[in-house]
């Protein structure tokens, strides 16, 4: 597709996301990879706005370079904000309590180890939507108890039941917890899927995703 026909495309998508206002982002692309520029007012709305990208077909990759300008009225301080935060992964049953974060200018930084991907995710998506928080940096561990043929067996099988994959041009192999996803699908959002069924499987570390966008 014509760069300046995905350009177009990625800006009326970030027209349309009411969780963004594409006001101050800036569109640009080049051999279909997006780059985003400008600022939003908090980090979710950054997150919306790579997510939007990602949707329009013909984008086969989204470099984010927004930054977040808190209003004055989110402008908290660190230790209001690591309080909320311990209370929130507190509550939350899908976070162990084997995860700790430290807050510094209001970017998150998430420790700790745990069994499972999707527990790594969700201590993530538990406070990356709160007042005051401008990013998150994710250092999470994860330590697997399952058998690395049994992990690359069941992302396999994951990945034939997602309907809106054709699972025969994936291949998946898998090295210490770290699973490598290769082959071939047709957008950034197909891409998308196969990672998070991945992600899924028990016993993930890691996941590299090197599956190629032929639109």
């Amino acid at each position: 597709m014509d760069d300046k026909v995905i350009q177009e495309a990625v800006m009326r998508e970030l027209d349309w996301d009411p969780k963004v206002d594409a006001a101050h982002i800036g569109v640009s692309v080049k051999n279909g990879a997006v780059t985003l520029t400008g600022h939003v007012s908090s980090y979710s709305e950054k997150l919306a706005a790579v997510k939007a990208a990602e949707r329009v077909y013909g984008v086969k990759a989204v470099a984010d370079e927004i930054k977040v300008r808190l209003p004055t009225s989110d402008v908290r301080d660190d230790t209001d904000i690591a309080e909320e935060i311990a209370r929130e992964l507190q509550w939350n049953t899908l976070v162990p309590d084997t995860v700790h974060a430290e807050v510094r200018n209001g970017i998150v930084t998430l420790r700790g180890d745990v069994e499972w991907a999707y527990q790594r995710e969700e201590a993530e998506r538990a406070v990356r939507d709160l007042t005051g928080v401008t990013g998150v940096t994710n250092l999470i561990t994860v330590k697997p108890r399952v058998k690395a043929a049994d992990i690359e067996q069941r992302i396999k099988e994951a990945i034939e039941r997602a309907a809106s994959l054709d699972a025969r041009q994936i291949r998946v192999t898998t090295t210490n917890g770290t699973v490598h996803l290769q082959g071939h699908v047709h957008s950034l959002f197909e891409k998308k899927v196969a990672e998070e069924a991945a992600k899924a499987a028990p016993g993930i570390v890691k996941v590299e995703n090197e599956i190629v966008v032929t639109p």
